[in-house]
């Protein structure tokens, strides 16, 4: 589950930095590299940055309220003599 997170916590970041060149200059880095907006490589893009997003949203809901990032760690204790 943590890796899933990880996963769409970058694309999501992804899909805003691509909102964000849009919205400023017009330009949208994922039909730039595809070579437009429908090519399938586009639409399978966007189609994954919704779904993370979708992810991102019912990943707390399935884990109480907690969203982990970081895997459960032990603490081991030594004892120094």
């Amino acid at each position: 589950m943590v890796i899933a997170n990880i996963i769409s916590y970058i694309l999501v970041l992804t899909g805003a930095l691509n909102w964000g060149l849009f919205g400023i200059f017009n330009f949208n880095l994922v039909s730039a590299i595809f070579q437009g907006p429908r090519a399938i490589g586009a639409i399978i893009v966007y189609s994954l940055i919704a779904l993370a997003a979708i992810w991102l949203i019912i990943s707390p809901i399935i884990t109480n309220g907690a969203l982990k990032l970081m895997g459960n760690r032990e603490v081991r204790e030594t004892n120094h003599a």
